[in-house]
């Protein structure tokens, strides 16, 4: 297990701080304290891709229409950067209590993503998360043959890049633009002790684009977590029926993501 980086200690200042999170870009997460005086400190080193300033933009700005961690502290140095958040009560949506009860955990998200879209006024909204911005990136990222297709999901492993290219050409029409929060797998929604909604976390990304683009990997992300049948629970919670071209869709743009 890698060492704690010296910030994260320092940040901590006593109070135990355990890693509760890595992502596949290497960024860590650690929990401070214990049940009471909990935050939770996200870590970048030096070089990384990750941008924390960017999430801590959009925290700070949905964090005035819906319930997500308030920003406590951010900066960088020489050996990284960092952001500081208060811990929200309630478990995430992947806690054992909620895999034992998937009929729950499913409405909740579906229900939790509903009013988060409902919230956040689009007009205002600063951000993009816009298929044409994604797609850019992705071509981009192509050309310079950053893109690796064995790490898709199986479903996407029959396709060539150059296929997945074509496909993502062709976009289905806007349904309904919302504020998206750009990463709505089921650990990023957390519940109360009743099972409801409770809050968001991982805000990274959001910003403006269809809700498809949401609900597409909420719905992905319930046979991950929870296993097959539940994506229509999903929808239903959210108050939508399926759309299978737009879930079809989304899912290929966000395989082919950073």
């Amino acid at each position: 297990m890698e060492p704690v980086p010296a910030r994260v200690i320092a940040i901590a200042a006593g109070r135990p701080a355990k890693l509760v999170w890595t992502n596949e870009l290497g960024g860590t997460t650690y929990e401070l304290g214990a049940a009471t005086n909990r935050s939770f400190v996200k870590w970048s080193a030096r070089g990384s891709s990750i941008n924390l300033e960017r999430e801590r933009e959009r925290l700070t700005w949905a964090s005035a229409f819906v319930v997500v961690p308030r920003v406590l502290e951010h900066g960088d140095d020489e050996t990284g950067s960092w952001l500081v958040t208060e811990a929200l009560s309630g478990t995430n949506a992947v806690d054992p209590r909620w895999l034992a009860a998937p009929a729950v955990a499913v409405g909740a998200i579906g229900a939790g993503l509903r009013a988060f879209h409902d919230a956040l006024p689009v007009a205002a909204c600063p951000f993009s998360w816009s298929m044409d911005d994604r797609i850019a990136d992705i071509r981009e990222r192509a050309a310079r043959c950053a893109i690796d297709p064995s790490r898709w999901h199986p479903d996407h492993r029959r396709l060539t890049l150059d296929r997945a290219l074509e496909l993502l050409a062709e976009p289905p029409p806007i349904d309904r633009l919302v504020v998206c929060h750009g990463d709505t797998c089921a650990p990023n929604t957390l519940l109360d002790d009743a099972g409801r909604f409770a809050g968001h976390v991982d805000l990274g990304a959001l910003g403006v684009a269809d809700r498809w683009a949401d609900l597409a990997i909420a719905t992905w992300s319930t046979q991950w977590n929870y296993g097959p049948g539940w994506e229509t629970a999903l929808l239903a919670a959210y108050g939508v029926t399926p759309d299978e071209a737009r879930m079809r869709y989304y899912r290929l743009l966000w395989d082919l993501g950073p």
